[in-house]
């Protein structure tokens, strides 16, 4: 069974129980981790904080890699609000980060997705808010169940076949 696969059936697994929120959301398979920090959940959808596939394929990747795996997120991570588009390769920390562009922008507040993918292990996605004249601050993504899904499908097909 895919990872995406035990993902969505630990999710309904959740719903159906009645599960107190928030929660850890978490799934495994064929070493890699699927784990999301759910804040609420309905029929439709849910809210999440924090959303990230952790693997150990990662542990020793080349920053040519974390590229080419962010390249293949941004293609295929095309649903969200905002689109994805890379800002920062950070070539000390092993780190590639994605970022809405353009941001939400609404009054005096813009809110977007940040998306990390690490050398030792992790792909995290994230969304933020930032008001004039203070500091940014994480704020819960809403998605449908369906986003979801994609979401884990897509973090996980990103790490096949990249070299």
């Amino acid at each position: 069974m895919r990872l995406q696969s035990t993902f969505m059936k630990n999710l309904e697994s959740l719903s159906t129980g009645g599960a107190a929120l928030p929660t850890t959301l978490e799934a495994a398979a064929g070493g890699r981790r699927l784990v999301c920090e759910l804040v609420a959940l309905d029929r439709l959808g849910c809210s999440f904080d924090r959303l990230a596939l952790i693997s150990d394929e990662l542990a020793g990747a080349s920053m040519e890699r974390l590229k080419k795996i962010s390249e293949k997120l941004v293609t295929r991570i095309t649903y969200l609000l905002e689109p994805l588009a890379p800002i920062e390769l950070d070539e000390d920390s092993a780190v590639v980060q994605l970022r809405s562009h353009p941001p939400h922008r609404e009054e005096d507040r813009r809110t977007y997705y940040e998306l990390h993918v690490r050398r030792g292990g992790e792909i995290a996605l994230c969304r933020y808010e930032k008001q004039n004249g203070s500091s940014r601050r994480r704020v819960p993504a809403h998605v449908t169940r369906e986003v979801l899904s994609r979401l884990a499908a897509d973090l996980e097909a990103a790490l096949d076949h990249v070299e």
